[in-house]
């Protein structure tokens, strides 16, 4: 039974993941974290998903990170249309009951409506495990169609600023495990130019984040350039880290009233301006022969509890 055919009695089933130090949520519909929350003080990691600033709070990004050209793909030289970060965020997904207890796995299968789409078949499984201050998201594709299948998968978690104040100068510091760094830049239709820019780090140490920090709409760091992002509070105290392997991170966060930051570990990137190739040839996908298996994953360490 695919995710999609479960009736309506079973759909955003909620899991809970619960040790001394954190209690966390996910929801069955799009496999998303709902909560991330401190025991002691109460404090909630993930922003809550209200508008007006964005609705989500860390959906995954399947079949495609980013956005495809005109909102098209080609595959097997026929035209599908895709909108940006695919349709595993609104997809319903089954829970597995019989995982670990520290783990929660949920699992999409293709179906006739996902295929609609994206015409592969194939098995996602989304893991989060909870050990003590550390939560570590898992990835698991399997290609169970004939065709080789290509396709991209990433994060998006909005994570709140601590002690938020619209009107500080600085919202929180970034640090990085590297201090020369270039953000590939979004040029047109939610798409990637030729253009780059350096992020200049204060003090070649940290990066403030200020009003004007995402002008540029998101910074995406390329080509495996850092793994890991330490997220600070405003007066450089410790608050978050991610860790991954992923070739490709973005940084975003909506306004500079919004009072969360999106740290994003991809496996994908979103289309260069006017590619019209085929899906396989887009930059930083994956590609799975029939019945082989991607699986990939990232850390979360929450440094101040």
């Amino acid at each position: 039974m695919t995710g999609q055919a479960y009736p309506d009695i079973f759909r955003y089933m909620k899991q809970t993941l619960k040790n001394n130090l954190l209690t966390v949520e996910i929801d069955s519909l799009g496999a998303e974290l709902q909560s991330i929350v401190d025991n002691r003080t109460r404090h909630d990691y993930l922003y809550h998903g209200d508008s007006p600033f964005w609705g989500r709070r860390s959906p995954v990004l399947f079949p495609i990170v980013g956005s495809v050209w005109n909102g098209r793909f080609q595959m097997d030289g026929k035209v599908y249309e895709m909108g940006q970060h695919g349709f595993a965020r609104d997809s319903d997904f089954s829970v597995v009951e019989d995982a670990p207890e520290d783990e929660a796995w949920f699992v999409l299968e293709s179906g006739e409506k996902t295929r609609s789409n994206y015409p592969r078949d194939f098995r996602l499984e989304i893991g989060y495990q909870l050990v003590g201050e550390r939560l570590r998201v898992m990835w698991r594709v399997t290609n169970t169609g004939d065709k080789e299948m290509s396709f991209q998968i990433g994060a998006h978690p909005a994570f709140n600023y601590p002690d938020f104040k619209a009107t500080d100068p600085v919202h929180a510091y970034l640090a990085f495990d590297r201090n020369e760094l270039i953000s590939q830049l979004i040029e047109e239709k939610g798409c990637i130019g030729e253009k780059v820019m350096p992020v200049t780090l204060d003090d070649n140490v940290m990066l403030p984040v200020t009003a004007d920090t995402f002008d540029i709409n998101t910074i995406i760091l390329a080509d495996s350039q850092v793994r890991r992002v330490s997220v600070l509070d405003k007066h450089r105290n410790p608050y978050l880290s991610l860790l991954f392997s992923a070739p490709v991170v973005g940084i975003w966060s909506p306004s500079p009233e919004a009072p969360f930051i999106c740290v994003e570990p991809w496996y994908g990137r979103a289309d260069r301006v006017a590619f019209d190739g085929e899906f396989s040839e887009r930059e930083y996908v994956n590609t799975l022969a029939p019945g082989k298996v991607f699986e990939a994953s990232y850390m979360i360490i929450f440094e101040n509890i």
